[in-house]
This record gives C-alpha cells, sequence and structure tokens, in this order.
C-alpha cells in the first residue's frame, strides 16, 4: 500500500544500493524543479526516459485486456490535462535483465501495478515489464520499491543501453553451445551507467543467444548480438562468442553482421566498451533517423568498423571488472528444488478443464529440458498482459514447484524452469485455478503485438485489438488447425517501426491509414517473407495495404493457400519464396476494396475501439459511382511500382528494382505536389511530368523544407529517404542496400498518403 510522501526512502533505506539511492534522489529534485519550471522540457524527457519513465497515449481510455475491451477503472488518473503535459500519466519501464525474476521481485511488481497503475504488468518483446497510467511523482518511490529487490528502471528507454535480452531457456536447452545467462548478467552489470554508454546519439540493444539455429536470442535484428560458440583447444572445449554488430528492426531493418568469429569470456566486455566507443564517437548525433550503429555500420562498412573497434580496444585502460563480472561464469547453474521424478509427464490434470486440455498444454507449453527428469513451462500470456493477482499465484507456484526460477520471454510470455515432470500435472491445476494454464504457447495463436493505440503515441492502428481478434478465431478454429500452419507466428505493429517485430514473423502486419470515400481507414500492411528462427535469419517485405477490417481474412486467405499448394512438407517461408511476391499479392486484391460509410460503417473504425477515425468530412456518395481524386489513383500507382521493384529484387535484377524503387518515391512526390498546387507541377518537362531532379528539388523546397510533408510518427526521416535517394546511382546499391531502398520507398508512399490526408482535412475546413 502506498504511504505518505518521502516515506518510502527511509524505510527502504537499508536495502536500496547506495547508487540507486542517490540516483532516485536526484531523480526527485529534478521532478520538484521542473514542477517549478527551473529544467527545460527537453532535458526534463530525457532525464525521466533514462529512468524508464516514458509518455503515453490515453485518449482512448481504454485497453485491450485479453480478448476484451476494458474501460480504465481509475478515471481519476486522467485527469491532468492533455498527453503533452510533461506529468500526465505515462509509462514505467522495468529492467529485467535476461527476464530473470524471482517471487518477491514478482509480489513487488503486482502490489506496484495495483497502487500505481491499473492493475496489470505487461511483458514486452524485450523481456521487460511496463506499467501503464503511471505518474511521474509517483516514480521515486516506486523506483525504491523495486531497488529493494534488486530490479532498476535506470536506463530502461533514452539514449542508452537497453534491457540485454537472453534465450529465457538458456541453461536448460538441449541444442545450446553453453548457458549465456551469466553472461548477459555480466554485460548489464557492466553497461549499466558506464560513463563510455551515456553519449549515444540513438539507444543500443543487446542480445545473447546459446546456438545459431533457434529463434530465442534473436541476435541478428540488435545493435550488438552475441552466439555462444566453442572450440577445441588442446583436445579441451574452450567458450566463446561470434559477435555481431548493426542490427535493427525499426522502420527499415537491417541485419547485423559478423564482427567477430570468436571472443572469448574475458574479452567479451572490453569489446563491447571498444564497440561504445566508437559508435559515441562516430555516431549521428544530430539527425535522430540516423543515429542508430546499423547506420554508421552501413556508413563505414563492417571491415572499416572492425578495424575502429579493434584499434580502440588496444587503447583502453585495464579494467578488473571485465574479470571480476564474469567470475564463476563457466561454473554457474541453477538448481532445482527437488529430485527429478522419474514419473510420467502424462496423467490427468487437477483441474475441471479435463484431460484433453490437459494433453494440448503439455503439448504446447511444456518443453522437456536437457536434465532429465524436469521440464519448463510455458505461462502463455494474451496480449502480454498479467493482472496483479495472477502475478502473486505466479510467485507462489515459483516457491513451491522450483528455486523461483523464472523467466520473462521475448514473444511476451513467462517461463517456469526446473519443474520436476512428476508434478507438471499438479502445477497445470494450479495455473488453471488462476487461468494461466492458456495452451498454444509458440503457436499461430500466440500473437506478438506491440500497444499500437490503446497507449502508444505513435500508434496508427490498434495492433493489441488486431491481436485480441485474430487470437479469437484461431482459437476458434484451433482443433482444425493443420499442424504447420498452427506452428506459424504472426507478429502485428501499430505502426512502421516493428516493435511487435512484424519482420521477423511468418505473417506479419504493421498500421498504416488510407483515404477511402473522403474518410480515414485502418489499414495494416501485410509482411510475408520474413523469419523467425536462427535468431532472426531473415526480413520480410510489405506486399500490400488491407483493411483492418479485413485481416483476420487475409491469415485465412494465406495460410489456406498454403495448405492447398505445398509442395509435400515444404516450409511455409520455402512456399513464400517459391510461389513469388507477385502471386502473393495476387491473392490479397480482393480484401482491399473498402465499402461507403453507409453500407458497411465497421470499415471506419479499428478492432476494439467504436470511434469513427473522422467523421467530419463525410458525404452522400454519387449513385453513378465514387468520384475519385486524381492523387488516389497516382499514390496506388507508386504503390504499384514499388512492389514491382521488389519483384525485380526477387529476379535478382538489383539496379532495375533500385531504379523501380526510386521512380516509385519520385511518383509520390509528383503526386502530392500536383496536387498541393491544384492539379500542376511547379515545375514541368514536354511531357507533363517532370523529369526526376525537377520533382525532387520541388518536392524539397514546397513540402519538405517547408514541412508539409512533415509527418510526426517518423519526425521527419520519411522524406529525406527520397532526397537521399536521388544522390544515388541505381547501380551502386547492393543487394541489403536494395532491400533497404524498397523498404524506404513504401514507407516514403506511406508517408506521402499521411500528408495527403492531412492536406485534404485542412482543405476542408478552409
Amino acid at each position: 500500500m502506498k504511504v505518505s510522501n518521502g516515506s518510502w526512502s527511509e524505510l527502504l533505506a537499508d536495502k536500496v544500493p547506495a547508487d540507486l539511492a542517490a540516483e532516485i534522489d536526484v531523480f526527485e529534485n529534478e521532478i520538484a524543479l521542473k514542477r517549478q519550471d527551473r529544467i527545460d522540457d527537453r532535458v526534463f524527457a530525457e532525464t525521466r526516459l533514462r529512468r524508464g519513465v516514458y509518455g503515453q497515449r490515453y485518449d482512448n481510455g481504454h485497453r485491450h485486456d485479453g480478448l476484451q475491451t476494458r474501460e480504465l477503472d481509475f478515471p481519476e488518473k486522467l485527469t491532468k490535462g492533455p498527453d503533452t503535459a510533461w506529468d500526465a500519466p505515462g509509462m514505467q519501464r522495468i529492467k529485467i535483465p535476461f527476464g530473470g525474476l524471482n517471487a518477491e521481485q514478482i509480489e513487488v511488481l503486482a502490489d506496484l501495478s495495483e497502487e500505481y497503475s491499473d492493475g496489470i504488468s505487461h511483458i514486452t518483446t524485450r523481456q521487460d515489464v511496463q506499467l501503464h497510467f503511471i505518474h511521474v511523482a509517483d516514480t521515486p518511490d516506486l523506483m525504491r520499491r523495486l531497488a529493494a529487490v534488486g530490479i532498476t528502471t535506470r536506463e530502461a528507454c533514452g539514449n542508452s543501453v537497453r534491457n540485454v535480452t537472453a534465450c529465457p531457456i538458456a541453461g536448460v536447452c538441449h541444442t545450446q553451445a553453453f548457458d549465456v545467462t551469466p553472461y548477459a548478467d555480466a554485460m548489464a552489470r557492466f553497461l549499466l551507467g558506464h560513463p563510455d554508454v551515456q553519449d549515444f546519439g540513438r539507444k543500443f540493444k543487446i542480445a545473447f543467444s546459446g546456438c545459431r539455429h533457434e529463434a530465442c536470442g534473436l541476435v541478428r535484428l540488435h545493435d550488438m548480438g552475441a552466439i555462444a560458440v566453442t572450440r577445441q583447444v588442446d583436445g579441451k572445449a574452450e567458450r566463446g562468442f561470434e559477435l555481431y554488430v548493426g542490427g535493427g528492426l525499426g522502420s527499415v531493418p537491417h541485419q547485423a553482421k559478423l564482427l567477430e568469429d570468436f571472443v572469448v569470456p574475458d574479452e567479451l566486455l572490453p569489446m563491447a566498451q571498444a564497440i561504445s566507443r566508437v559508435y559515441a564517437r562516430l555516431g549521428e548525433k544530430k539527425n535522430r533517423a540516423a543515429a542508430r550503429i546499423k547506420f554508421l555500420i552501413a556508413k563505414l562498412g563492417v571491415d572499416e568498423f572492425r578495424r575502429l573497434v579493434r584499434e580502440e580496444r588496444a587503447t583502453l585502460a585495464e579494467d578488473p571488472r571485465w574479470t571480476d563480472y564474469m567470475e564463476g561464469a563457466e561454473e554457474f547453474a541453477e538448481s532445482p528444488l527437488a529430485d527429478g521424478s522419474s514419473a510420467s509427464r502424462d496423467g490427468a490434470a487437477h483441474s475441471d478443464n479435463g484431460a484433453a486440455d490437459y494433453a494440448t498444454w503439455l503439448e504446447d507449453n511444456v518443453y522437456r529440458q536437457r536434465q532429465a527428469g524436469y521440464s519448463t513451462v510455458t505461462v502463455a500470456l494474451p496480449l502480454g498482459d498479467i493482472t496483479a493477482s495472477q502475478m502473486r499465484a505466479l510467485a507462489d507456484i515459483a516457491r513451491r514447484y522450483t528455486r523461483e526460477t523464472v523467466r520473462t520471454t521475448v514473444e511476451q510470455n513467462i517461463v517456469i524452469r526446473w519443474v520436476p515432470d512428476g508434478r507438471l500435472a499438479e502445477l497445470y491445476g494450479e495455473l488453471a485455478a488462476a487461468d494461466l494454464a492458456a495452451s498454444g504457447a509458440g503457436t499461430i495463436v500466440d500473437i506478438t503485438s506491440c500497444p499500437g493505440t490503446d497507449t502508444c503515441k505513435l500508434g496508427i492502428a490498434s495492433s493489441r485489438g488486431l491481436a485480441a481478434e485474430l487470437r479469437e478465431r484461431l482459437l476458434a478454429k484451433s482443433y482444425e488447425l493443420d499442424a504447420s500452419v498452427r506452428g506459424l507466428r504472426i507478429k502485428v505493429s501499430g505502426c512502421f517501426n516493428s516493435c511487435g517485430q512484424h519482420h521477423v514473423s511468418d505473417i506479419g502486419f504493421y498500421g498504416v491509414s488510407r483515404k477511402r470515400n473522403n474518410i480515414t481507414v485502418p489499414h495494416f500492411q501485410v509482411v510475408l517473407g520474413g523469419q523467425w528462427q536462427e535468431n532472426a535469419g531473415s526480413y520480410g517485405l510489405a506486399i500490400g495495404a488491407v483493411p483492418s477490417r479485413r485481416i483476420p481474412d487475409a491469415v485465412d486467405t494465406i495460410t489456406s493457400r498454403y495448405l492447398a499448394d505445398r509442395d509435400g512438407d515444404e516450409s511455409f517461408q520455402d512456399f513464400i519464396q517459391r510461389v513469388g511476391k507477385a502471386d502473393l499479392k495476387g491473392m490479397l486484391e480482393g480484401l482491399s476494396d473498402v465499402p461507403t460509410y453507409e453500407v458497411d460503417a465497421s470499415y471506419y473504425s479499428d478492432w476494439g475501439d467504436p470511434r469513427v477515425f473522422t467523421t467530419g468530412d463525410m458525404g452522400i456518395g454519387e449513385c453513378a459511382g465514387e468520384v475519385v481524386a486524381p492523387i488516389d489513383f497516382q499514390l496506388t500507382a507508386a504503390e504499384r511500382e514499388a512492389f514491382e521493384a521488389q519483384l525485380h529484387q526477387e529476379s535478382g535484377h538489383l539496379e532495375k528494382a533500385a531504379r523501380t524503387a526510386y521512380g516509385a518515391m519520385v511518383n509520390a512526390a509528383a503526386a502530392l505536389l500536383r496536387y498541393h498546387h491544384g492539379g500542376e507541377l511547379p515545375t514541368g518537362s514536354a511531357n507533363g511530368s517532370g523529369d526526376h531532379d525537377q520533382v525532387v528539388a520541388a518536392f524539397r523546397t514546397d513540402l519538405y523544407d517547408t514541412e508539409l510533408f512533415f509527418d510526426p510518427f517518423a519526425k521527419g526521416k520519411f522524406g529525406a529517404y527520397l532526397l537521399k535517394a536521388s544522390s544515388h546511382d541505381s547501380a551502386d546499391y547492393d543487394e541489403d542496400g536494395v532491400r533497404q531502398l524498397i523498404e524506404e520507398s513504401q514507407l516514403f508512399i506511406e508517408a506521402a498518403h499521411a500528408c495527403y490526408a492531412r492536406l485534404a482535412d485542412e482543405a476542408a475546413l478552409v
């Protein structure tokens, strides 16, 4: 329960580490100064972000809770003004290195979610925990209570090293080279607050994986990642890491490059420090759109970056922490609470759900550990949400069945490790009693989703609403799903930024909007071709936008086609490659039509949100057909060209693909210019279309420099994609460069749609 202001500082004085206590005191003083308007807004924003306090959207007044939309039961927390106010309800991100939690920590998280939030803890795709609707004034005491049980929020957001993630079954996995847990922990502790990581232009994400071929660590989508490997030295296995750098999702994803093929454990921390110093020194600072390390490595090339890192490593002063933090890592091992039982994992479940449900749960949610007699159980959390009462039940279970060996996962679930096989049925009964026994972990119903429009200021469409709808529909027919379809991954993002990791899913979606019948309609781009396995082995590309209401039909269409036309036991990824993008896009063409509002109003609102996107510009449709503005046709043509660029890339015609992708951007810009200037290009040519240089120049002066094209979601970077591409020859691009250019062209066209909608809305008000 809450205590009076300042009391937590005294009550927890002996439990909070001195350095964290001082840090929290400083933040509390900064809040006081902000109240007096003595700290600049931008400075305070970075100050709170570095402590995990994030602004959020709260205009919806609801959030999706599992499969339904729940009205917030604390309206008083939404009365502090608009969501731009510095002290409006926000989100507190809590770092959980490698996802590891004990029972006491889980109970504290439950208490905090009830006392300061809406009673829900949200598990993220980086193994963090987030609490929403938190007031900044409450955060110092919240941080003290977390620090007292060994948890920090320091550098959970902002231009810092974010939570260090790791495979949640590290140490119990059959295919691992060795347990990466102690190394991930050492990395997190070493870099937390380190002076060499305080001057980054953007965030920096690190992951560890125990093997190359699985997905658990997702190393190749990280700024820095380490994969456990071994080599034989004098007949003895020596531990080491393949070290990768320069990965990242975001709007234009990059795959990480191999920096070193074998880094011994004692060199892991100094290498991370050297990488950080090079990034801090040479990385972009002014233009945030180009400030991630992936852009620095793309600019320098991995060979030059490697040279700089090795040079930097040679100059580093010896630091005893390099080895101190690694002490005991090779001997590290978790231990069970009780001896493993030889009893069967099968048996009657101690619940009313019946043996059939238990058998399904056993198949989906239980992983047989490498240690005989023990299993790791996945607690599947729809949308990554768990209530305070469920958290407390989980803490009790962790104490009774294990040595509190619990971890969060990047798929927004929780795993309980070291459960004796003979007690699985008993455990299932206790989970069922807490409504935590949902099966389907790691299957098509276990959908990953970012917060979307529920709470994210950047959300365009309701990712959580769509994920909940898809889950409900897929659960309803899960009994009839083919095993190859049941094993697919679906991931949903509310915008292009890929927080839902749509790029690496079998079937991915990200939110966009379209102007249809003079009203803005929620859509999702359909992304195919991603690979979850092999640590995010490949990234998918968008093949077309579908109205949000038709996305469930799109899933049915894609999976049905796969089942009907696959070649034997052909994998979904192989099927997508074999069929090709043109055929796949054709499958979705019948789903893109949007009826008028009068015919079907549901298309004009999003899943879980009954409000219409905008109704101020609705009009009566013409009986003979809709009046379509020329720009609608022109932007559609630009989308077609961007897709054709994918087809050229797929055929290996890289130069033609680059030329077509750039042309798509130019034509989208030309469409906007015509609309803005009443139907004519400001600079024309004999054929009336304007050449590329003329269009780019006019776009720069009339739309980009004036910030008419400025998209607040992308902070202007999508317009810069056209300007950057205009300075490159189409023959300059390699395969990675072409894929990124195609991605950039699609995003530029999305921004063109948004700009058109904004200009049209402004014109309607005149």
